[in-house]
């Protein structure tokens, strides 16, 4: 269950660390949801909160048309926790002072106790690193606020006020930057939030078991298996909700990686006991995605036609009952960057989020909407799926159709195929796969480079490698593997696959790029 109240919210004021705060959040066993800033305080009080963060952001408090936050929340009665750009906003709404005083602090940054340190900072180290991110800085606290920290750019780098149950620091927390964030924000939500911590993997299970036999009811559901942890979980959810009146299908449309349809109709059937039923629809799809390149046009028409096979399978399974329910993987990242949960804009088109037709048969079920890709595996583990499953690097529902730069062909799928099964052998055969997030391998389709193989020269196609490391994709970075691994994997595919002739390495953090290229 969750807490005996709402959600904590995190007003995000567009900081880019919104989502990795709720996740922290979590992580003190604590449920969160992340709100866009220009929700009112009647929208966020409706959703009666066991406690309100309020986010970092670029702006400054003074700037005209930067975003506010109405002194209204403070007379609610509700904790409030500000940080960074939050911690001047809630400073100034209760009558403290924040000024530009030219005290500038980026990055590591060493905070100073103050005094016995209050609820957050007592028993910590007196002196101890933080992230800091500002121009700005409060320079009096407000009335009845005791100061707890301070730093040579910020007389007032933490506060708190137990009794209102306010506090709030200038540094990110929620970063590693800030080694001691994490009890920080620990000690706010029990300790003068007086929050208790019951969200658990249990719980977890529990609720959505709950809500998904609401929502279904005696119904039937038909579950899209793609062989990935996020829809394997869902359907194991869904199964424990309502038993057998699941079907899940598993749609073989060609953009799968090397034996993974095997390994979907083994692992997971064995695991689960669940009705499965395969669909061969390679062609289809190939027929479908003939002379396009633009990759959100690919997207949109893998999505419509992962539907369209839904429902001639729902039609196909009418003698057993009414399929009504479509079961689907969403992910609290996937909604996030489709433009839901915190007003952000459209990074990518998901096809669990958008691109759905309009004239859709279907009544979604997402079990797992609200959740982060490393709940979603602890999720996993308690319905009992393997590790094989649950702890597989994460694979994108247009699966290799969107890691072709260029028209999607038969011949580029076998190509790709070929070099994603060599990445992924000496991955595993050098023990890294723990160690990386997912390691993506991208076709560069449209591209020719020149290369010399048999005393001859060769025009093939390069193909890059995207290892990178996260802890929920909302960001990454990219993998230092080791050279020795990495030049076992150019060597096999440059001999072992003919169209290429180059592999290269993708150095890129998110931000500024995506983990898929496309």
């Amino acid at each position: 269950m969750a807490n005996p109240k709402g959600p904590v919210l995190v007003v995000d004021f567009g900081a880019q660390y919104a989502q990795l705060i709720a996740r922290r959040v979590r992580e003190a066993q604590v449920y969160s949801e992340v709100v866009p800033h220009t929700a009112n305080v009647d929208d966020l009080l409706a959703k009666d909160p066991a406690a309100i963060l309020l986010s970092g952001g670029p702006s400054s408090v003074y700037e005209e048309g930067a975003p506010s936050i109405d002194p209204a929340l403070f007379a609610a009665g509700v904790p409030v926790f500000g940080m960074c750009y939050g911690f001047q906003l809630m400073a100034r709404a209760l009558g403290g002072t924040v000024e530009n005083t030219g005290g500038r602090e980026f990055g590591r940054t060493e905070l100073t106790v103050t005094g016995e340190g209050g609820v957050l900072h007592g028993g910590l180290p007196a002196h101890h690193p933080v992230w800091m991110s500002h121009n700005d800085g409060v320079t009096k606290a407000p009335e009845g606020a005791t100061v707890t920290a301070s730093s040579a750019g910020a007389d007032v780098a933490g506060f708190e006020d137990v009794e209102r149950r306010f506090a709030g620091v200038q540094y990110h927390p929620e970063v590693a930057h800030s080694p001691h964030g994490q009890e920080v924000l620990r000690r706010f939500l029990h300790d003068i939030a007086g929050i208790k911590p019951q969200w658990t993997t249990t719980s977890i299970v529990d609720e959505q078991v709950t809500k998904i036999r609401q929502q279904v009811g005696e119904g039937r559901a038909i579950c899209g298996l793609s062989g990935g942890v996020d829809s394997a979980v869902a359907a194991a959810l869904v199964q424990r909700a309502i038993g057998d009146r699941l079907t899940c299908v598993f749609v073989d449309h060609g953009l799968l990686r090397a034996g993974e349809r095997a390994q979907v109709e083994r692992d997971f059937v064995a695991a689960t006991g669940v009705n499965l039923v395969t669909v061969d629809a390679r062609q289809r799809f190939l027929d479908a995605l003939n002379g396009v390149s633009d990759p959100e046009e690919k997207r949109k028409i893998i999505g419509r036609e992962f539907i369209r096979v839904f429902e001639q399978a729902e039609r196909d399974l009418k003698a057993q009952g009414d399929y009504r329910f479509l079961v689907q993987g969403t992910l609290y990242p996937d909604v996030v960057e489709s433009g839901g949960g915190s007003g952000t804009s459209n990074i990518k088109s998901h096809h669990n989020v958008g691109g759905l037709p309009e004239d859709l048969a279907f009544d979604l079920v997402e079990p797992l909407r609200l959740l982060f890709k490393d709940e979603v595996r602890r999720v996993g583990l308690e319905l009992g799926l393997p590790e094989t499953i649950v702890h597989r690097q994460p694979f994108p529902g247009p699966g290799l159709g969107i890691r072709i730069i260029g028209e999607v062909t038969a011949d580029r799928l076998e190509t790709l195929r070929a070099a994603d099964a060599i990445a992924r052998e000496e991955l595993t055969a050098a023990g890294l796969d723990r160690d990386i997030w997912q390691c993506p391998v991208v076709l560069l389709a449209d591209v020719r480079s020149v290369g010399v193989q048999g005393d001859g020269r060769t025009y093939g196609h390069p193909v890059v490698l995207r290892p990178v490391s996260s802890e929920d994709a909302m960001t990454a970075d990219w993998t230092r593997l080791p050279y020795d691994v990495l030049e076992r994997i150019s060597t096999r595919i440059t001999n072992e696959v003919a169209e290429v002739n180059r592999v290269t390495l993708d150095v890129t953090s998110k931000p500024p790029g995506t983990i898929e290229w496309e």
